[in-house]
């Protein structure tokens, strides 16, 4: 809901703006007059153009400034990976808009072909410095327009491509939004820079400038980026290949400590990029190195082609690049509310984290939390690496969490229905596969009453 609220006010805030510089009658009455002459419909094509130009470029400097992982959108937002999720429909939006945009222009054909040129109005008059720019921006528009268009495709197809030239290609974009931030200014109406959406459209294009430009420069992040190094690789269960890595980092003193239930973004080698992972261990947890250094454990399951060679890459000494952390994953809620938790799979990395915080000793101000109920999703309870793990954090944990396992292979499936049975109102806190999450998502719209809380690692 959030996203859909965030990309409305957007989109209506840039449409009252230009409402505010357009004519108070739109110019569209009548649409063909006694003549012939089809003056309203040439007006309403060219009113198409220029909103649909300009909720796509401002579109995209929204892309360009969430990329950057400003703390201020994190809150905002609720987490860092709301924030890519606003990103990522972002720039479906950009690229939907950018069609009509592209549409609009071309619909030139059909109003010909029906009532001919007249009533075709003059071009607007630009910026005196850019007017014999006009050809120019009009072809560099067009082409970062198709350019536009083969990205935002491949990345909706992401497996066509892998996570690491995904990320090269993304990389691009900041470039193609420079170049239709050329085509904006070039071709924007003189009378469009005036209060407000002159101000406006200024200010994003400036920000979004810049923005790109940081990204450009590598630059995103790096108030947040430490140089760690791997203390210890362990593989868990006797899974080979598929069995999931811990991997245990030593952080240098620039590391403020995190919040159980955060996430970073790992780079094990430059030439692959950063991947996020959740941080399985509470804060001071594990305690320091020899060297003093304080250490965190990250949990890897093998899904893709690059985390199924991690456990040959990874060894102890190797530097490895962290950046974080984010996200507000806390598994905290109102106590009038019966507190859930259901993870599956590799979700349960970031309950791993919160159950530690619930032992003895690091509970966070001496205060017992909230009770909750744990539901944990496997595959194979029998072979399942973590859950020995799990079992014993819940059953020392202050107060003890009470734990379901849900073994498919026992046919122990999670249904919506088996949380039904959980006394008052619920806030439940899902980490896991998609699907689940979707399925958990329609019943909490329903009469249930439910508070649903879901962590997306999907950054593309």
């Amino acid at each position: 809901m959030r996203i859909k609220v965030a990309l409305g006010i957007w989109l209506l805030s840039i449409t009252l703006a230009w409402m505010a510089v357009a004519p108070p009658d739109l110019g569209l009455s009548p649409l063909v007059d006694a003549q012939g002459a089809a003056l309203g419909w040439w007006k309403l094509r060219q009113h198409a153009i220029y909103l649909s130009g300009l909720w796509s470029i401002s579109l995209m400097a929204l892309v360009m400034l969430l990329a950057l992982r400003l703390p201020l959108f994190d809150r905002l937002m609720g987490g860092m990976d709301q924030v890519y999720r606003l990103h990522k429909w972002a720039g479906i939006a950009a690229a939907l808009t950018a069609i009509a945009h592209w549409g609009a222009k071309e619909s030139s054909g059909w109003i010909k072909a029906l009532w001919g040129r007249a009533g075709k109005p003059e071009h607007d008059a630009v910026l005196p410095w850019l007017t014999d720019s006009r050809g120019f921006a009009k072809d560099l528009g067009e082409w970062a327009f198709y350019l536009l268009l083969a990205m935002v495709a491949l990345t909706l197809l992401s497996r066509l491509l892998s996570y690491k030239h995904w990320s090269l290609l993304h990389r691009a974009m900041p470039v193609l939004f420079l170049a239709l931030v050329m085509h904006a200014v070039a071709l924007m109406p003189l009378s469009f820079w005036a209060l407000p959406l002159g101000l406006l459209m200024g200010s994003l294009l400036a920000l979004g400038s810049l923005a790109a430009l940081w990204s450009l420069a590598g630059w995103v992040g790096r108030s947040r980026s430490h140089v760690a190094r791997i203390q210890e690789v362990a593989a868990l269960g006797d899974a080979g290949t598929d069995a999931p890595i811990e991997v245990i980092c030593a952080m240098p003193s620039s590391w403020r400590g995190h919040r159980a239930g955060q996430f970073v973004f790992v780079r094990f080698d430059s030439t692959e990029g950063a991947h996020p992972f959740t941080i399985a261990s509470a804060p001071h947890a594990l305690g320091n190195s020899p060297e003093g250094e304080p250490l965190l454990r990250l949990v890897i399951k093998p899904l893709g082609d690059y985390t199924r060679t991690l456990h040959k890459r990874l060894r102890a000494g190797q530097r490895v690049d962290i950046e974080g952390p984010y996200g507000r994953f806390d598994g905290k809620g109102s106590r009038h509310r019966q507190q859930v938790w259901v993870a599956a799979g590799v979700g349960v990395t970031p309950f791993l984290a919160l159950l530690e915080a619930r032992q003895p000793g690091l509970t966070a101000n001496g205060r017992d939390p909230a009770p909750v109920h744990m539901h944990y999703c496997t595959r194979d309870a029998r072979r399942d690496p973590l859950l020995s793990r799990l079992q014993k954090l819940c059953a020392l944990a202050q107060p003890p969490v009470p734990l379901t396992v849900h073994s498919e292979a026992q046919g122990q499936r999670l249904k919506p229905q088996h949380l039904q049975s959980e006394p008052g109102p619920l806030d439940i806190w899902f980490c896991g596969p998609q699907g689940l999450g979707d399925t958990l998502h329609e019943h909490a719209r329903g009469p249930n009453r439910w508070r649903l809380h879901r962590e997306s690692f999907v950054m593309r």
